[in-house]
């Protein structure tokens, strides 16, 4: 029975030697990690350089948009185009389309104007005609009926037979000249509405001809403002993959009616439109310069500065990325004739220069509960510390709260450690084969 019990109180004690074990093993991966498994940097002092990298597109402060002219009958070819970044003067002609098709147009009216002026003339000579047989027919029946009224003013000399037929006769002669009359009346709003009619045509006929006339002007599109030409992209085909490289429209190409063909930009007023996190935000203020190097020109730098930054973040549903990005926008201050809308440049916005600071990579900073912490290396631990953040850039961050040559880790010290698949795989017995 003794012996027993001197069993059991030797299980027990090695039960709670084992928890004891792993309890300082638990706190020792958490806090006390060595310095051989958590990587760490020192903290410095010197200058911290806030400047802002991002990627901008170019584009025009002031310009007018050359569109093919707005007429129907489809689409239109160009037989002349000014080529990107030649300069123009207002009134110069920038593109040219067909007019092969308005020309035609324009014949055609033409003769149908010919025709009706000719159905004018006709129906002005009917008219007058039939004006001229109605006043003989008109004659006629008015001498009808006065020798109608003679014959029945006889009726004392005549039999009663001979003398109704005599009124008879009036009666019917007097119709007859009132009818001729309505007649008249008929053929005079018949000949007015003929020529009428015709002249309607011609009226017609003349706008198709002024329409198609002004239709072959509108064939040569010029400019209304001193600029650079910047031929816009030919997107008039069905669809397009994605990736694909969009061509600018040349001579030879068909334009739908009011389709933008170019742009006749000021190259003074050149702008960059791009985007910036919220941690770049924080480092930009309108006024500051920048430095732009735009992709189709390698080797050149142009001078910019801020002209206006975005006060409200914006997020997009579809970039991996869901952090906020600010729009600002940049003046291009340097000009060539080379730069035109569309172009893409590595934008450097020159931000302040932090002297004298103390200063540690930006992976070395942490955010627990709310606060900006970092890891202090204590001996073979780490301390968690909140320290106060005076600026960032990209890859360092000033801060305060920690002296110069201190150690912090890189890595988070109490995240759980990620098991290695293979040491895995061999604790529950795998292995090569």
């Amino acid at each position: 029975m003794r012996r027993r019990r001197l069993t059991a109180c030797a299980i027990t004690a090695a039960v709670l030697l084992v928890g004891i074990g792993v309890t300082r093993a638990t706190r020792h991966g958490e806090l006390n990690t060595t310095g051989e498994d958590v990587p760490s940097a020192l903290v410095k002092r010197g200058e911290l350089d806030l400047k802002v990298h991002t990627t901008g597109e170019l584009r025009a402060g002031h310009f007018v948009t050359v569109a093919a002219p707005p007429i129907g009958g489809g689409t239109l070819q160009i037989t002349y185009l000014a080529h990107t970044g030649t300069p123009v003067k207002k009134g110069d002609l920038v593109v040219e389309f067909d007019p092969s098709e308005q020309r035609y147009q324009f014949e055609q009216s033409h003769s149908e104007l010919l025709q009706a002026e000719q159905d004018i003339i006709k129906a002005k000579a009917d008219a007058a005609v039939q004006a001229s047989k109605d006043q003989v027919a008109l004659l006629k029946a008015r001498v009808d009926v006065r020798k109608s009224e003679l014959e029945v003013q006889k009726q004392e000399l005549v039999s009663e037979i001979d003398a109704k037929k005599n009124q008879l006769a009036l009666d019917q002669a007097k119709r007859a000249l009132a009818q001729l009359e309505q007649d008249i009346k008929s053929h005079a709003t018949t000949g007015r509405a003929g020529t009428d009619l015709a002249r309607e045509k011609w009226n017609k006929a003349k706008l198709a001809m002024d329409q198609a006339k002004q239709n072959i002007d509108k064939m040569r599109v010029v400019t209304t403002m001193n600029g650079l030409v910047a031929i816009q992209k030919n997107t008039e085909g069905d669809f397009f993959f994605g990736g694909q490289s969009i061509p600018d429209y040349h001579e030879g190409d068909q334009a739908r009616p009011g389709s933008p063909i170019a742009q006749i930009i000021d190259p003074r007023e050149l702008e960059l439109t791009a985007k910036v996190s919220e941690l770049e935000r924080a480092n930009i203020n309108v006024g500051q310069p920048a430095e732009v190097e735009f992709d189709a020109l390698p080797g050149r730098t142009f001078h910019a500065s801020i002209k206006s930054a975005g006060g409200m973040g914006q997020r997009d549903v579809f970039d991996s990325d869901s952090a906020a990005k600010y729009d600002i926008l940049l003046r291009l201050i340097d000009s060539d004739s080379q730069l035109r809308p569309g172009l893409t440049g590595q934008i450097t916005i020159v931000g302040e220069k932090k002297a004298n600071a103390l200063y540690i990579p930006r992976q070395a900073l942490f955010l627990k509960d709310g606060k900006q912490t970092v890891y202090l290396k204590k001996g073979t631990g780490f301390e968690q510390l909140a320290v106060g953040v005076i600026a960032e850039n990209e890859s360092r961050a000033a801060i305060q709260g920690i002296r110069e040559g201190d150690a912090v880790a890189l890595i988070d010290p109490t995240a759980p450690k990620k098991t290695n698949s293979s040491s895995a795989t061999a604790a529950l017995g795998g292995g090569k084969l």
